[in-house]
Protein backbone atom coordinates (compact mmCIF):
# COMPACT_ATOMS: atom_id res chain seq x y z
CA UNK A 1 0.00 0.00 0.00
CA UNK A 2 1.29 3.48 -0.89
CA UNK A 3 1.01 5.98 1.91
CA UNK A 4 0.46 9.60 0.89
CA UNK A 5 1.08 12.28 3.48
CA UNK A 6 0.15 15.71 2.07
CA UNK A 7 0.09 18.78 4.33
CA UNK A 8 -2.41 18.51 7.18
CA UNK A 9 -4.89 21.19 6.07
CA UNK A 10 -4.86 20.02 2.45
CA UNK A 11 -5.42 16.47 3.68
CA UNK A 12 -8.49 17.55 5.63
CA UNK A 13 -9.89 19.36 2.62
CA UNK A 14 -9.37 16.36 0.36
CA UNK A 15 -10.93 14.06 2.92
CA UNK A 16 -13.98 16.29 3.17
CA UNK A 17 -14.48 16.25 -0.58
CA UNK A 18 -14.06 12.48 -0.50
CA UNK A 19 -16.59 12.25 2.32
CA UNK A 20 -19.20 14.12 0.30
CA UNK A 21 -18.56 12.02 -2.81
CA UNK A 22 -18.86 8.75 -0.92
CA UNK A 23 -22.01 9.33 1.14
CA UNK A 24 -23.95 7.29 -1.41
CA UNK A 25 -21.80 4.20 -0.96
CA UNK A 26 -24.05 1.65 0.67
CA UNK A 27 -21.32 -0.82 1.62
CA UNK A 28 -19.70 1.05 4.52
CA UNK A 29 -16.96 -1.54 4.95
CA UNK A 30 -15.69 -0.64 1.49
CA UNK A 31 -15.92 3.03 2.44
CA UNK A 32 -13.80 2.37 5.51
CA UNK A 33 -11.24 0.61 3.33
CA UNK A 34 -11.21 3.46 0.84
CA UNK A 35 -10.59 6.02 3.57
CA UNK A 36 -7.91 3.79 5.04
CA UNK A 37 -6.06 3.79 1.76
CA UNK A 38 -6.18 7.57 1.48
CA UNK A 39 -4.89 8.31 4.97
CA UNK A 40 -2.36 5.49 4.92
CA UNK A 41 -3.61 3.64 8.01
CA UNK A 42 -6.61 1.57 9.08
CA UNK A 43 -9.78 3.50 9.77
CA UNK A 44 -9.55 2.35 13.39
CA UNK A 45 -6.81 0.78 15.45
CA UNK A 46 -7.25 -2.85 16.47
CA UNK A 47 -6.43 -3.73 20.04
CA UNK A 48 -6.49 -6.61 22.49
CA UNK A 49 -8.35 -4.27 24.88
CA UNK A 50 -11.67 -4.70 23.07
CA UNK A 51 -13.66 -6.90 20.73
CA UNK A 52 -15.86 -5.76 17.85
CA UNK A 53 -19.11 -7.10 16.43
CA UNK A 54 -20.42 -5.75 13.13
CA UNK A 55 -23.51 -7.99 13.02
CA UNK A 56 -25.66 -6.23 15.61
CA UNK A 57 -29.33 -5.86 14.72
CA UNK A 58 -31.65 -4.00 17.10
CA UNK A 59 -35.41 -4.46 16.87
CA UNK A 60 -37.33 -1.23 17.42
CA UNK A 61 -40.74 -0.88 19.09
CA UNK A 62 -42.52 -1.32 15.72
CA UNK A 63 -40.31 -4.27 14.63
CA UNK A 64 -38.16 -2.09 12.38
CA UNK A 65 -34.62 -3.51 12.35
CA UNK A 66 -31.75 -1.09 12.98
CA UNK A 67 -28.21 -1.95 11.93
CA UNK A 68 -25.42 -1.39 14.46
CA UNK A 69 -21.92 -2.33 15.53
CA UNK A 70 -20.44 -2.62 18.98
CA UNK A 71 -17.02 -2.37 20.65
CA UNK A 72 -16.71 -4.08 24.05
CA UNK A 73 -13.75 -3.87 26.46
CA UNK A 74 -11.98 -7.10 27.43
CA UNK A 75 -10.38 -5.97 30.69
CA UNK A 76 -12.65 -8.11 32.85
CA UNK A 77 -14.62 -5.44 34.71
CA UNK A 78 -18.02 -6.40 36.07
CA UNK A 79 -19.68 -3.41 34.41
CA UNK A 80 -18.64 -0.72 31.96
CA UNK A 81 -19.92 2.73 31.06
CA UNK A 82 -21.32 2.99 27.55
CA UNK A 83 -21.54 5.53 24.76
CA UNK A 84 -24.14 5.41 22.01
CA UNK A 85 -23.19 7.12 18.74
CA UNK A 86 -25.94 8.18 16.30
CA UNK A 87 -25.20 8.79 12.61
CA UNK A 88 -25.18 12.14 10.86
CA UNK A 89 -27.67 12.80 8.06
CA UNK A 90 -26.73 10.71 5.05
CA UNK A 91 -24.19 8.63 7.00
CA UNK A 92 -24.46 5.19 8.59
CA UNK A 93 -23.32 3.01 11.48
CA UNK A 94 -19.64 3.14 10.51
CA UNK A 95 -19.26 6.89 10.82
CA UNK A 96 -17.67 6.75 14.29
CA UNK A 97 -15.35 3.74 13.97
CA UNK A 98 -12.19 5.66 14.87
CA UNK A 99 -13.77 7.27 17.93
CA UNK A 100 -15.41 4.02 19.00
CA UNK A 101 -11.98 2.35 19.06
CA UNK A 102 -10.46 5.13 21.16
CA UNK A 103 -13.29 5.05 23.69
CA UNK A 104 -13.33 1.25 23.83
CA UNK A 105 -9.60 1.17 24.49
CA UNK A 106 -10.31 3.43 27.45
CA UNK A 107 -12.90 1.13 28.96
CA UNK A 108 -16.21 2.08 27.32
CA UNK A 109 -18.77 -0.09 25.60
CA UNK A 110 -19.46 1.78 22.36
CA UNK A 111 -22.51 1.07 20.22
CA UNK A 112 -23.00 2.92 16.93
CA UNK A 113 -26.22 2.52 14.99
CA UNK A 114 -27.77 3.98 11.89
CA UNK A 115 -31.15 5.60 12.35
CA UNK A 116 -34.27 4.30 10.69
CA UNK A 117 -34.40 4.95 6.97
CA UNK A 118 -30.64 5.36 6.50
CA UNK A 119 -28.15 2.81 5.17
CA UNK A 120 -29.40 -0.73 5.79
CA UNK A 121 -31.73 0.17 8.65
CA UNK A 122 -35.36 -0.42 7.82
CA UNK A 123 -38.23 2.06 7.89
CA UNK A 124 -38.47 5.65 6.74
CA UNK A 125 -36.40 8.63 7.83
CA UNK A 126 -38.24 10.30 10.70
CA UNK A 127 -36.09 13.47 10.86
CA UNK A 128 -35.49 13.29 14.63
CA UNK A 129 -39.16 12.63 15.24
CA UNK A 130 -40.81 10.60 18.00
CA UNK A 131 -39.95 7.32 16.25
CA UNK A 132 -36.24 8.14 16.48
CA UNK A 133 -36.52 8.81 20.20
CA UNK A 134 -38.26 5.48 20.76
CA UNK A 135 -35.41 3.86 18.82
CA UNK A 136 -32.87 5.29 21.28
CA UNK A 137 -34.74 3.56 24.10
CA UNK A 138 -34.66 0.32 22.12
CA UNK A 139 -30.88 0.68 21.72
CA UNK A 140 -30.47 1.11 25.48
CA UNK A 141 -32.69 -1.93 26.03
CA UNK A 142 -30.33 -3.90 23.77
CA UNK A 143 -27.29 -2.79 25.76
CA UNK A 144 -28.90 -3.82 29.04
CA UNK A 145 -29.97 -7.20 27.67
CA UNK A 146 -26.77 -8.13 25.81
CA UNK A 147 -23.80 -6.45 27.51
CA UNK A 148 -22.44 -5.86 30.99
CA UNK A 149 -23.27 -2.16 30.80
CA UNK A 150 -23.62 0.00 33.87
CA UNK A 151 -27.14 1.35 33.27
CA UNK A 152 -26.48 4.45 35.31
CA UNK A 153 -23.49 5.44 33.19
CA UNK A 154 -24.76 5.65 29.62
CA UNK A 155 -23.75 8.58 27.42
CA UNK A 156 -25.12 9.53 24.02
CA UNK A 157 -23.41 11.50 21.27
CA UNK A 158 -23.57 12.45 17.63
CA UNK A 159 -22.69 14.97 14.98
CA UNK A 160 -25.40 16.99 13.22
CA UNK A 161 -28.48 14.74 12.88
CA UNK A 162 -27.18 12.43 15.59
CA UNK A 163 -26.59 15.35 17.94
CA UNK A 164 -30.17 16.55 17.72
CA UNK A 165 -31.55 13.09 18.41
CA UNK A 166 -29.14 12.86 21.37
CA UNK A 167 -30.46 16.08 22.92
CA UNK A 168 -34.09 15.25 22.25
CA UNK A 169 -33.69 11.77 23.73
CA UNK A 170 -32.00 13.11 26.85
CA UNK A 171 -35.12 15.13 27.64
CA UNK A 172 -37.23 12.01 28.12
CA UNK A 173 -34.99 8.93 28.45
CA UNK A 174 -34.03 8.65 32.12
CA UNK A 175 -31.16 6.20 31.45
CA UNK A 176 -29.09 8.81 29.57
CA UNK A 177 -26.50 10.20 31.98
CA UNK A 178 -24.50 12.58 29.73
CA UNK A 179 -24.70 14.10 26.24
CA UNK A 180 -22.20 15.34 23.66
CA UNK A 181 -23.97 17.17 20.82
CA UNK A 182 -21.71 18.37 17.99
CA UNK A 183 -22.80 20.67 15.13
CA UNK A 184 -26.21 20.61 16.69
CA UNK A 185 -29.28 22.80 16.52
CA UNK A 186 -31.38 24.61 19.09
CA UNK A 187 -34.40 25.36 16.90
CA UNK A 188 -35.00 23.39 13.71
CA UNK A 189 -37.48 26.08 12.67
CA UNK A 190 -34.81 28.78 12.90
CA UNK A 191 -32.32 26.53 11.10
CA UNK A 192 -34.56 25.92 8.10
CA UNK A 193 -36.54 29.18 8.04
CA UNK A 194 -34.79 31.71 10.25
CA UNK A 195 -36.04 35.28 9.83
CA UNK A 196 -38.65 33.92 7.39
CA UNK A 197 -36.00 32.93 4.86
CA UNK A 198 -35.83 29.39 3.40
CA UNK A 199 -32.33 27.89 3.24
CA UNK A 200 -31.96 27.08 -0.44
CA UNK A 201 -28.55 25.37 -0.65
CA UNK A 202 -28.52 23.53 2.67
CA UNK A 203 -32.18 22.56 2.46
CA UNK A 204 -31.70 21.21 -1.05
CA UNK A 205 -28.52 19.36 -0.04
CA UNK A 206 -30.19 17.65 2.92
CA UNK A 207 -33.29 16.74 0.97
CA UNK A 208 -31.19 15.35 -1.88
CA UNK A 209 -28.90 13.38 0.46
CA UNK A 210 -31.96 11.94 2.16
CA UNK A 211 -33.14 10.45 -1.15
CA UNK A 212 -29.63 9.46 -2.20
CA UNK A 213 -28.65 7.61 0.96
CA UNK A 214 -31.90 6.60 2.59
CA UNK A 215 -35.64 6.14 2.49
CA UNK A 216 -37.19 9.51 3.35
CA UNK A 217 -40.80 10.00 4.33
CA UNK A 218 -42.86 12.11 1.95
CA UNK A 219 -43.06 14.95 4.44
CA UNK A 220 -39.35 15.81 4.01
CA UNK A 221 -39.66 16.93 0.38
CA UNK A 222 -43.14 18.33 0.95
CA UNK A 223 -41.96 20.51 3.80
CA UNK A 224 -38.87 21.70 1.94
CA UNK A 225 -40.94 22.69 -1.09
CA UNK A 226 -43.49 24.32 1.22
CA UNK A 227 -40.78 26.53 2.70
CA UNK A 228 -39.47 27.48 -0.74
CA UNK A 229 -42.99 28.46 -1.81
CA UNK A 230 -43.71 30.18 1.53
CA UNK A 231 -46.73 27.89 1.98
CA UNK A 232 -48.04 25.88 4.97
CA UNK A 233 -45.61 27.75 7.23
CA UNK A 234 -47.63 27.23 10.42
CA UNK A 235 -47.89 23.49 9.77
CA UNK A 236 -44.19 23.14 8.98
CA UNK A 237 -43.24 25.22 12.02
CA UNK A 238 -45.25 22.88 14.25
CA UNK A 239 -43.49 19.89 12.67
CA UNK A 240 -40.06 21.49 13.18
CA UNK A 241 -40.74 22.63 16.75
CA UNK A 242 -41.42 19.03 17.78
CA UNK A 243 -37.88 18.31 16.57
CA UNK A 244 -36.24 21.28 18.35
CA UNK A 245 -34.32 20.81 21.62
CA UNK A 246 -35.39 24.32 22.67
CA UNK A 247 -38.93 22.97 22.96
CA UNK A 248 -37.79 20.57 25.70
CA UNK A 249 -35.59 22.82 27.83
CA UNK A 250 -37.86 22.38 30.86
CA UNK A 251 -37.51 18.59 30.70
CA UNK A 252 -33.73 18.78 30.21
CA UNK A 253 -33.40 21.14 33.16
CA UNK A 254 -35.59 18.92 35.30
CA UNK A 255 -33.42 15.91 34.51
CA UNK A 256 -30.19 17.87 35.06
CA UNK A 257 -28.41 15.76 32.45
CA UNK A 258 -24.91 17.17 31.74
CA UNK A 259 -24.69 18.51 28.18
CA UNK A 260 -21.65 19.32 26.05
CA UNK A 261 -22.39 21.29 22.87
CA UNK A 262 -20.20 22.31 19.95
CA UNK A 263 -21.16 24.41 16.96
CA UNK A 264 -19.45 26.48 14.27
CA UNK A 265 -19.70 30.19 13.51
CA UNK A 266 -19.69 29.46 9.78
CA UNK A 267 -22.50 26.92 10.05
CA UNK A 268 -25.16 28.20 7.66
CA UNK A 269 -27.34 25.17 8.37
CA UNK A 270 -27.54 25.04 12.17
CA UNK A 271 -26.62 28.62 12.94
CA UNK A 272 -24.95 29.41 16.24
CA UNK A 273 -27.70 31.85 17.23
CA UNK A 274 -30.28 29.24 18.19
CA UNK A 275 -27.56 27.13 19.83
CA UNK A 276 -26.71 30.11 22.04
CA UNK A 277 -30.42 30.43 22.88
CA UNK A 278 -30.49 26.77 23.87
CA UNK A 279 -27.31 27.05 25.91
CA UNK A 280 -28.58 30.14 27.73
CA UNK A 281 -31.87 28.42 28.60
CA UNK A 282 -30.20 25.32 30.06
CA UNK A 283 -29.57 25.22 33.80
CA UNK A 284 -27.84 21.82 33.63
CA UNK A 285 -24.08 21.22 33.92
CA UNK A 286 -23.00 22.44 30.50
CA UNK A 287 -20.15 23.48 28.23
CA UNK A 288 -20.23 25.19 24.81
CA UNK A 289 -17.54 25.29 22.13
CA UNK A 290 -18.09 27.69 19.24
CA UNK A 291 -15.53 27.03 16.52
CA UNK A 292 -14.76 28.45 13.09
CA UNK A 293 -15.65 26.63 9.90
CA UNK A 294 -18.89 25.30 8.55
CA UNK A 295 -21.30 22.54 9.45
CA UNK A 296 -19.83 19.31 10.91
CA UNK A 297 -16.57 19.37 8.95
CA UNK A 298 -14.12 19.82 11.80
CA UNK A 299 -15.87 17.28 14.04
CA UNK A 300 -16.01 14.63 11.29
CA UNK A 301 -12.45 15.03 10.06
CA UNK A 302 -10.95 15.16 13.57
CA UNK A 303 -12.40 11.85 14.77
CA UNK A 304 -9.70 9.78 16.39
CA UNK A 305 -7.56 12.83 17.14
CA UNK A 306 -7.68 13.08 20.94
CA UNK A 307 -5.79 16.38 20.81
CA UNK A 308 -8.44 18.09 18.72
CA UNK A 309 -10.19 20.80 20.73
CA UNK A 310 -13.72 19.43 20.36
CA UNK A 311 -12.96 15.72 20.68
CA UNK A 312 -10.61 16.34 23.61
CA UNK A 313 -13.48 18.06 25.41
CA UNK A 314 -15.89 15.26 24.48
CA UNK A 315 -13.55 12.64 25.97
CA UNK A 316 -13.05 14.71 29.10
CA UNK A 317 -16.81 15.28 29.39
CA UNK A 318 -17.66 11.59 29.31
CA UNK A 319 -14.69 10.63 31.49
CA UNK A 320 -15.84 13.10 34.13
CA UNK A 321 -19.55 12.27 34.12
CA UNK A 322 -19.43 8.53 33.35
CA UNK A 323 -16.14 7.45 34.97
CA UNK A 324 -15.77 10.01 37.77
CA UNK A 325 -12.33 11.07 36.54
CA UNK A 326 -11.44 14.47 37.97
CA UNK A 327 -9.87 15.89 34.78
CA UNK A 328 -10.77 19.54 35.31
CA UNK A 329 -13.34 19.77 32.52
CA UNK A 330 -16.04 20.95 34.92
CA UNK A 331 -13.74 23.75 36.10
CA UNK A 332 -13.19 25.15 32.60
CA UNK A 333 -14.96 28.36 31.55
CA UNK A 334 -18.42 27.39 30.33
CA UNK A 335 -17.97 28.94 26.89
CA UNK A 336 -14.99 28.74 24.53
CA UNK A 337 -15.09 30.74 21.28
CA UNK A 338 -12.56 30.32 18.51
CA UNK A 339 -11.79 33.79 17.17
CA UNK A 340 -11.61 33.91 13.38
CA UNK A 341 -7.96 33.65 12.25
CA UNK A 342 -6.88 33.56 15.92
CA UNK A 343 -7.04 31.39 19.04
CA UNK A 344 -9.82 30.60 21.53
CA UNK A 345 -11.38 33.17 23.85
CA UNK A 346 -13.11 31.98 27.04
CA UNK A 347 -16.02 33.14 29.14
CA UNK A 348 -17.12 31.93 32.56
CA UNK A 349 -20.76 32.01 31.44
CA UNK A 350 -22.99 33.42 28.75
CA UNK A 351 -24.25 36.09 28.31
CA UNK A 352 -20.93 37.43 29.58
CA UNK A 353 -20.50 40.50 31.75
CA UNK A 354 -17.32 41.11 29.72
CA UNK A 355 -19.31 41.76 26.53
CA UNK A 356 -21.39 44.91 26.09
CA UNK A 357 -23.87 45.85 23.37
CA UNK A 358 -22.69 49.04 21.65
CA UNK A 359 -25.29 50.78 19.51
CA UNK A 360 -24.10 52.75 16.50
CA UNK A 361 -26.33 54.84 14.26
CA UNK A 362 -26.78 54.69 10.49
CA UNK A 363 -26.75 58.06 8.71
CA UNK A 364 -28.01 58.72 5.18
CA UNK A 365 -25.91 58.36 2.05
CA UNK A 366 -23.65 61.21 1.03
CA UNK A 367 -22.09 62.19 -2.29
CA UNK A 368 -19.47 59.43 -2.01
CA UNK A 369 -22.24 56.83 -2.29
CA UNK A 370 -22.27 55.43 1.23
CA UNK A 371 -23.82 56.35 4.54
CA UNK A 372 -21.98 56.76 7.79
CA UNK A 373 -21.95 54.66 10.93
CA UNK A 374 -21.72 57.07 13.85
CA UNK A 375 -21.87 56.88 17.63
CA UNK A 376 -24.41 59.72 17.67
CA UNK A 377 -28.09 59.50 16.63
CA UNK A 378 -29.21 60.99 13.33
CA UNK A 379 -31.83 63.75 13.40
CA UNK A 380 -32.41 65.17 9.89
CA UNK A 381 -34.28 68.46 9.58
CA UNK A 382 -36.90 66.73 7.41
CA UNK A 383 -37.68 63.10 6.51
CA UNK A 384 -35.14 61.58 4.10
CA UNK A 385 -34.75 58.30 2.24
CA UNK A 386 -32.02 56.18 0.68
CA UNK A 387 -33.32 54.00 -2.16
CA UNK A 388 -31.82 50.82 -3.63
CA UNK A 389 -33.21 48.31 -6.10
CA UNK A 390 -33.77 44.60 -5.55
CA UNK A 391 -33.63 41.25 -7.38
CA UNK A 392 -30.07 41.64 -8.70
CA UNK A 393 -26.98 40.44 -6.85
CA UNK A 394 -23.94 42.50 -5.95
CA UNK A 395 -20.36 41.76 -4.93
CA UNK A 396 -21.53 41.63 -1.33
CA UNK A 397 -21.69 37.87 -0.80
CA UNK A 398 -21.49 35.01 1.66
CA UNK A 399 -19.05 33.34 -0.75
CA UNK A 400 -19.23 30.05 -2.60
CA UNK A 401 -21.81 27.98 -0.70
CA UNK A 402 -20.17 25.50 1.70
CA UNK A 403 -16.74 25.67 0.03
CA UNK A 404 -15.84 29.22 1.12
CA UNK A 405 -16.25 28.42 4.80
CA UNK A 406 -14.14 25.28 4.45
CA UNK A 407 -11.25 27.12 2.79
CA UNK A 408 -11.62 29.97 5.28
CA UNK A 409 -11.17 27.57 8.19
CA UNK A 410 -8.58 25.14 6.81
CA UNK A 411 -6.55 27.52 4.63
CA UNK A 412 -7.16 30.84 6.46
CA UNK A 413 -8.59 32.39 3.29
CA UNK A 414 -11.16 35.04 4.19
CA UNK A 415 -14.35 35.60 2.20
CA UNK A 416 -13.55 38.95 0.59
CA UNK A 417 -15.14 41.70 -1.42
CA UNK A 418 -14.21 45.31 -2.09
CA UNK A 419 -16.23 48.29 -0.99
CA UNK A 420 -15.23 50.21 -4.12
CA UNK A 421 -17.00 47.71 -6.39
CA UNK A 422 -20.24 47.07 -4.50
CA UNK A 423 -23.15 48.57 -6.41
CA UNK A 424 -24.78 51.58 -4.81
CA UNK A 425 -27.83 50.99 -7.00
CA UNK A 426 -28.64 47.41 -5.96
CA UNK A 427 -27.24 47.67 -2.45
CA UNK A 428 -26.83 50.19 0.31
CA UNK A 429 -23.80 50.46 2.54
CA UNK A 430 -22.74 52.32 5.63
CA UNK A 431 -19.15 52.77 6.80
CA UNK A 432 -17.69 53.66 10.19
CA UNK A 433 -14.74 55.94 10.93
CA UNK A 434 -11.26 54.40 11.12
CA UNK A 435 -10.98 52.39 14.32
CA UNK A 436 -8.34 53.69 16.72
CA UNK A 437 -8.07 50.39 18.62
CA UNK A 438 -8.80 46.71 18.09
CA UNK A 439 -12.53 45.96 18.32
CA UNK A 440 -13.33 42.45 19.56
CA UNK A 441 -16.77 41.25 18.48
CA UNK A 442 -18.19 38.39 20.56
CA UNK A 443 -21.81 37.41 20.08
CA UNK A 444 -24.74 38.41 17.88
CA UNK A 445 -24.69 41.75 15.99
CA UNK A 446 -28.14 43.23 15.44
CA UNK A 447 -29.65 45.71 13.01
CA UNK A 448 -32.78 47.86 13.36
CA UNK A 449 -34.00 49.29 10.05
CA UNK A 450 -36.93 51.53 9.11
CA UNK A 451 -37.89 50.85 5.52
CA UNK A 452 -40.58 51.05 2.87
CA UNK A 453 -40.69 48.19 0.31
CA UNK A 454 -42.38 48.68 -3.05
CA UNK A 455 -43.47 45.01 -3.07
CA UNK A 456 -45.09 42.76 -0.46
CA UNK A 457 -42.47 39.98 -0.69
CA UNK A 458 -38.83 41.03 -0.55
CA UNK A 459 -35.59 39.59 0.83
CA UNK A 460 -32.80 41.54 2.47
CA UNK A 461 -29.31 40.14 3.03
CA UNK A 462 -27.12 42.03 5.47
CA UNK A 463 -23.31 41.68 5.51
CA UNK A 464 -20.91 42.98 8.15
CA UNK A 465 -17.37 43.64 6.92
CA UNK A 466 -13.91 44.43 8.24
CA UNK A 467 -12.38 46.84 5.69
CA UNK A 468 -8.78 47.98 5.26
CA UNK A 469 -7.37 51.14 3.60
CA UNK A 470 -7.59 49.61 0.10
CA UNK A 471 -11.31 48.93 0.44
CA UNK A 472 -10.67 45.18 0.70
CA UNK A 473 -13.49 43.82 2.85
CA UNK A 474 -13.33 40.61 4.87
CA UNK A 475 -16.70 39.13 5.73
CA UNK A 476 -17.33 39.02 9.47
CA UNK A 477 -20.87 37.66 9.42
CA UNK A 478 -24.15 37.96 7.56
CA UNK A 479 -27.85 37.05 7.69
CA UNK A 480 -30.97 37.15 5.50
CA UNK A 481 -34.38 38.56 6.37
CA UNK A 482 -37.53 38.08 4.27
CA UNK A 483 -40.69 40.14 4.33
CA UNK A 484 -43.69 37.98 3.40
CA UNK A 485 -47.10 39.47 2.64
CA UNK A 486 -45.97 42.86 3.90
CA UNK A 487 -47.86 46.04 3.10
CA UNK A 488 -46.23 47.38 -0.04
CA UNK A 489 -45.42 51.10 0.03
CA UNK A 490 -46.00 51.19 3.79
CA UNK A 491 -43.37 52.03 6.39
CA UNK A 492 -42.08 49.02 8.32
CA UNK A 493 -39.53 48.63 11.10
CA UNK A 494 -37.63 45.34 11.26
CA UNK A 495 -34.96 43.81 13.47
CA UNK A 496 -32.32 41.58 11.89
CA UNK A 497 -30.05 39.26 13.86
CA UNK A 498 -26.77 38.64 12.09
CA UNK A 499 -25.00 35.35 12.66
CA UNK A 500 -23.10 35.09 15.93
CA UNK A 501 -19.40 35.78 15.54
CA UNK A 502 -16.04 35.99 17.27
CA UNK A 503 -13.88 38.38 15.28
CA UNK A 504 -11.21 40.99 16.01
CA UNK A 505 -11.31 44.07 13.77
CA UNK A 506 -7.79 45.55 13.79
CA UNK A 507 -7.03 49.16 14.63
CA UNK A 508 -6.68 51.17 11.44
CA UNK A 509 -9.53 49.32 9.72
CA UNK A 510 -13.20 50.30 9.61
CA UNK A 511 -16.50 48.44 9.84
CA UNK A 512 -18.96 48.40 6.95
CA UNK A 513 -22.57 47.24 6.80
CA UNK A 514 -23.98 46.32 3.38
CA UNK A 515 -27.55 45.29 2.55
CA UNK A 516 -28.60 43.86 -0.80
CA UNK A 517 -31.35 41.47 -1.86
CA UNK A 518 -29.76 38.30 -3.32
CA UNK A 519 -27.49 35.55 -2.02
CA UNK A 520 -26.96 32.05 -3.36
CA UNK A 521 -27.58 30.46 0.03
CA UNK A 522 -31.17 31.64 0.28
CA UNK A 523 -34.42 31.35 -1.64
CA UNK A 524 -35.86 34.62 -2.94
CA UNK A 525 -39.59 35.12 -2.39
CA UNK A 526 -39.99 36.80 -5.78
CA UNK A 527 -38.05 37.40 -8.97
CA UNK A 528 -39.87 40.64 -9.77
CA UNK A 529 -38.08 43.97 -9.61
CA UNK A 530 -38.71 46.22 -6.65
CA UNK A 531 -37.09 48.95 -4.66
CA UNK A 532 -36.58 49.53 -0.97
CA UNK A 533 -36.42 52.89 0.77
CA UNK A 534 -34.49 53.31 4.02
CA UNK A 535 -36.29 55.96 6.06
CA UNK A 536 -34.60 58.56 8.25
CA UNK A 537 -37.11 60.53 10.27
CA UNK A 538 -37.20 62.12 13.70
CA UNK A 539 -36.49 59.66 16.50
CA UNK A 540 -36.89 56.58 14.26
CA UNK A 541 -33.25 55.60 14.29
CA UNK A 542 -31.60 52.99 12.06
CA UNK A 543 -29.02 51.23 14.18
CA UNK A 544 -26.24 48.65 14.22
CA UNK A 545 -25.67 47.06 17.62
CA UNK A 546 -22.35 45.28 18.08
CA UNK A 547 -21.42 42.94 20.97
CA UNK A 548 -17.96 44.23 21.92
CA UNK A 549 -15.69 42.63 24.46
CA UNK A 550 -14.54 45.15 27.08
Amino acid sequence: MITITPPRKITKLLLFILLILTTAISNATDLAGLLSGIVGQPIFKKSDLYTTDDDVVITAYDNIRLQANIFQPTTGEAHYPAIIFINSWGMNEYEYLTEAAVFAENGYIVLSYETRGFGHSEGQISTAGPEDLDDVSAVIDYLEANTNVDSERIGIAGISYGSGISLLSAASESRIAAVAAMSTWGSLTESLYGQQTPRLIWGGLLTGLGYLTGNPSDEIAQNYLGLLKQERIDEITEWADIRSPLTYVEQLNQRQVPIYISNNFGDNLFQANSVLSLFNALSVPKHLDLNQGTHAIAEVLAMGNTEHHVWSNVHDWFDYWLKDIDNGVIDKPQVEMEVKFADYDTFENWPSTNVSDNTWYLHEKELDGDGDIKTSPYHPWWPKIDRFYGSLDTLATSGIPILSYITEDFLDLPIISNMNFISTIHAIRWESDWLTEKTSLRGIPKIHINLTPSASDVMLVAYLYDVDFTGTARLITHAPYTLVDASAHSKIAIDIELGATAYDVPAGHYIALVIDTVDLLYSQPSSSFYHIDINYQGDQQNTLTLPIKD
